[in-house]
């Protein structure tokens, strides 16, 4: 008996997933375990493997489609099996005549079907017109594409979707996002649909915004002997280089143990105020936002710190972070000083209740010992849940994290 391949859920705030790639076709042999899909969840582009064996019957969404968790994406059985009763019924409110009508195409005919290709569309390049779905048309003409630059592989050379996108995936890259270019006059402009990272983010965002009260504390830190140390370790250690980012992560952590009231999250009728220490590292894609988490960061040397921090964020850029590096976090510490930004206020990532906003470290005239010096000087912001931290907490956070980072050596006690 054919069985119904759904749309998994794989990521605990996934709701849809679009699909970027089929890695198998209708007719092929599937085993399980082998690779069917990729699709891409509201945090990462992620490998889905079949948990069925069988020949695959019907694909359901395109390249670039946008599905929602748990509906039918593909139908695996016996080779020539009728599974279209059980594609309705599995799926009836989603199944329109269109998709039934692409899948028959996609399907090899059987002695008793014959496919008849759709007639929309005159005759062949030859004689001077060109064969193309109106699908296909309209997607080349919101692109701006001639759809004679296009090569058909439907029937008889006919350009369909698929052949539209590919044109698109090979010369701009912007096939499966629905890009579409507008001009009035000298005026331009392109609307591009929201990814699912996107809308996650923002819903996520604006929940905390407008859901927890947030207020901000901001505070310098003399960063000289945090140089000194960093550049004695990197000299020592040239294979194990430590960034800035790395120490603020662990003088972080050390300081929730002494302040564990800012290691916590706010949960409606409870305050949970979290034992073990996971740091969120906000990381900036092309499309957003990705908050890997280093577990047990008060337990971890700088170097594994380091360590750990490079690899999320080459997975993060490369999209193949999994959804349990990104789950956890207790605290968020978001860094923009790399993008030469002073100072600035994060929204807090929820569940937690704090998120750190650190800016560039700079030189600046600074009084020490009584004396007008040149320092090195960090400028890093609190923004604080003030349904679980009050003022004085908070402030007493950052002056413990502010002490690690004037004294670097304390944090090897």
């Amino acid at each position: 008996m054919a069985d119904v391949v759904r749309m998994p859920k794989m990521s605990d705030t996934m709701t849809e997933g679009v699909i970027v790639a089929w890695h198998k076709k209708v007719g092929d042999k599937i085993k399980s375990g082998e690779l069917l899909a990729e699709i891409e969840t509201d945090k990462a582009v992620m490998e889905f493997e079949s948990f069925q064996e069988g020949v695959l019957l019907y694909i359901g969404p395109d390249k670039g489609q946008s599905v929602k968790v748990d509906e039918v994406i593909a139908i695996l059985g016996k080779e020539g099996e009728d599974y279209k009763s059980l594609l309705e019924s599995s799926n009836s409110k989603n199944v329109t005549t269109e998709v039934i009508a692409k899948n028959k195409q996609q399907a090899p005919p059987t002695k008793e079907e014959v496919v008849v290709p759709a007639t929309t569309e005159v005759t062949s390049r030859e004689s001077g017109r060109i064969k193309a779905s109106p699908l296909a048309k309209k997607i080349a003409s919101e692109s701006g594409v001639s759809i004679d630059a296009i090569k058909g592989s439907g029937d008889e050379g006919r350009i369909v979707k698929r052949d539209v996108e590919n044109f698109l995936t090979t010369s701009d890259g912007s096939a499966g996002k629905g890009i579409k270019t507008f001009t009035a006059g000298e005026e331009s402009y392109e609307e591009i649909p929201v990814s699912q990272m996107r809308k996650t983010i923002a819903r996520r965002l604006a929940e905390s915004k407008f859901g927890a009260p947030h207020f901000y504390l901001t505070m310098e830190i003399n960063m000289d002997r945090c140089v000194s140390a960093r550049e004695a370790l990197n000299l020592r250690f040239p294979d194990k280089k430590i960034s800035y980012n790395d120490i603020v992560i662990k003088a972080v952590a050390l300081a929730l143990k002494q302040h564990p009231k800012v290691n916590s999250s706010w949960l409606t009728e409870k305050i949970r105020y979290n034992h073990h220490i996971h740091i969120g590292m906000a990381v900036a894609v092309e499309e957003g936002l990705l908050v890997p988490v280093i577990k047990f960061a008060d337990q971890k040397s700088l170097s594994q710190i380091s360590a750990e921090a490079k690899s999320f964020s080459a997975k993060a850029k490369e999209k193949k972070l999994q959804p349990d590096e990104m789950q956890g976090n207790t605290f968020t510490i978001s860094n923009l000083g790399m993008m030469d930004i002073d100072e600035f206020t994060a929204i807090i990532n929820p569940p937690d209740a704090c998120i750190m906003a650190i800016g560039k470290l700079k030189k600046v005239p600074a009084v020490i010992n009584e004396e007008i010096k040149i320092a090195s000087v960090l400028t890093v912001t609190l923004s604080c849940d003030h349904r679980v931290v009050d003022g004085a907490t908070g402030a007493r956070f950052l002056q413990t994290f502010k002490s690690f980072l004037e004294n670097p050596l304390s944090m090897l006690y």
